[in-house]
């Protein structure tokens, strides 16, 4: 039987910090507002920097952490809404910076679920037998799709990357991981692509901004995260007492809240790091597990679920024990 581990973690944010005051500079907010409605004080943003910058340096971190030869490395997976060129992809272009192997390199839209839907794709490729060693890594540069103007949404994002390697083992580390979707049909949370050219003029295409109907999403979030946790331990013939925490995406402290509410979870078996960054999309699970095990939050033979929700609508979830 095959199993698979975390072998190393690492995680990246750009130097350049902005604080909720800093914010006041471009919109009509204050730090109470921000804080009270999202639980975020600041968060991180690139000025010089692409999504690949952020995605190496994370990994870099998390092979330096799992202690592994590069050249064993035979998986690349990027999670990613920002990638810097339609193509080509961000784990193509981080293979290469790595001098990794020519292996099989792609990446993977599934918004702020797509370390998770990463996290799904590896395990199964690895426990098929068909590969050993897999980088999986979400990265965003979330700020190049932001609308300073638009308060709802300007508040909550920031830029960053988390870095995984995922091995095959003889222990049984990650035991279950799931992935769904529901089309958003309503366009609750949007960026759409730039508008079909006229040949005849030729204009400089223009990208658009995230759009986010924040009701609707804050509904599907604080259903999908406590729904996904229990149909984890459901397959799995666990109840709650059996985690020692949950690692929920970083997108709005107020869902986490309300989801360890209304599962009765203790808050402090909760990991939070929101505060510090913001809502990272892709990279938020992987730099959220990268922190817990750095700060001691998360310890070796620890049981913990990590769940994600995200545009899609997608979400996320998985099983893990250290």
């Amino acid at each position: 039987m095959i199993y698979t581990k975390i072998l190393g973690t690492g995680s990246y944010v750009p130097e350049k910090m902005m604080t909720n005051d800093d914010l006041k500079q471009f919109v009509d907010t204050s730090d109470e507002w921000i804080h009270s409605r999202t639980g975020i004080r600041e968060r991180h943003i690139v000025t010089d920097q692409g999504t690949i910058d952020l995605a190496e340096m994370a990994s870099i971190r998390a092979i330096e952490d799992a202690k592994i030869d590069p050249l064993d490395i035979d998986l690349v997976i990027v999670a990613t809404v920002t990638p810097d060129n339609h193509f080509p992809g961000i784990a193509q272009l981080l293979q290469a910076r790595l001098n990794l192997n020519e292996v099989m390199a792609f990446d993977v839209n599934a918004a702020c679920s797509g370390f998770l839907y990463c996290l799904n794709i590896a395990d199964k490729m690895i426990k098929s037998g068909a590969y050993n060693n897999a980088l999986i890594v979400g990265a965003e540069t979330l700020t190049r799709l932001t609308d300073w103007r638009d308060r709802n949404t300007c508040v909550l994002f920031g830029d960053a990357a988390g870095a995984m390697i995922i091995s095959k083992s003889e222990y049984n580390g990650i035991k279950d991981v799931i992935c769904g979707s529901r089309g958003d049909t309503n366009d609750l949370l949007i960026c759409k692509n730039v508008d079909i050219k006229d040949p005849t003029t030729n204009v400089v295409s223009k990208q658009d901004h995230i759009h986010m109907k924040g009701s609707g999403v804050f509904k599907f979030a604080t259903r999908i995260l406590p729904n996904t946790v229990n149909e984890l331990l459901e397959r799995n013939d666990l109840v709650l007492d059996d985690l020692d925490s949950i690692v929920a995406h970083q997108a709005n402290e107020r869902i986490i809240t309300k989801a360890a509410k209304d599962l009765k979870f203790p808050m402090d078996k909760m990991f939070l790091n929101i505060s510090k960054y913001g809502n990272t999309s892709a990279a938020s699970v992987p730099l959220a597990i990268d922190e817990a095990l750095k700060t001691k939050f998360l310890k070796k033979g620890d049981k913990f679920i990590t769940v994600a929700f995200g545009g899609g609508l997608t979400w996320g979830g998985a099983l893990i024990e250290l």
